[in-house]
C-alpha cells in the first residue's frame, strides 16, 4: 500500500450525513458544527480520510504524521486516535476502526438499512 502525497487542494471535499472535510479550507464539520483540532489531529483524520475504506498501518501513519520510524515505540497515536474518537462523540467507533495488531481505517458514514417487509403473500411456516 502506498501512501502518496495528495495536494489538499486537489481533492475534493468528503461530505457525508453528519461530516464534512473541506481539504481546501482545512476545516471539519460534524452535524453542522466545527470541530476544533489541533494540527495534528487534523492531519490524522485528513490521512484517515483521504485514504478511506483503506487499512493504514501504525508505522505508516506514525512515519507520515510524525516522523517516527517503526523502531521508536510511542503512544502518541493511540493519544490522537483517541482524541479524534472524543470529538466525533457518537460516530467515533462508525468513523474510525481500529484494525487489531496492524493500524486504523476510516469508514464513510452509511445510515443503517433496514429490512422493509413488502405486501407479499404470508409464509406458513410449518405448514
Amino acid at each position: 500500500m502506498g501512501l502518496q502525497a495528495i495536494s489538499a487542494n486537489s481533492l475534493p471535499a468528503y461530505k457525508d450525513e453528519h461530516l464534512v472535510f473541506d481539504f481546501a479550507g482545512k476545516a471539519v464539520v460534524l452535524d453542522g458544527a466545527r470541530m476544533m483540532l489541533t494540527h495534528k489531529e487534523y492531519e490524522l483524520l485528513a490521512l484517515l480520510v483521504q485514504h478511506a475504506g483503506e487499512i493504514i498501518p501504525r508505522g505508516a501513519l506514525l512515519l507520515r504524521i510524525w516522523g517516527y520510524s517503526s523502531e521508536i515505540r510511542t503512544r502518541t497515536l493511540d493519544v490522537h486516535i483517541r482524541r479524534l474518537r472524543k470529538k466525533l462523540g457518537a460516530y467515533a467507533e462508525r468513523y474510525i476502526e481500529t484494525i487489531f495488531g496492524i493500524g486504523y481505517r476510516f469508514q464513510p458514514y452509511r445510515a443503517q438499512q433496514f429490512f422493509q417487509a413488502t405486501a407479499a403473500e404470508p409464509i406458513a411456516l410449518g405448514a
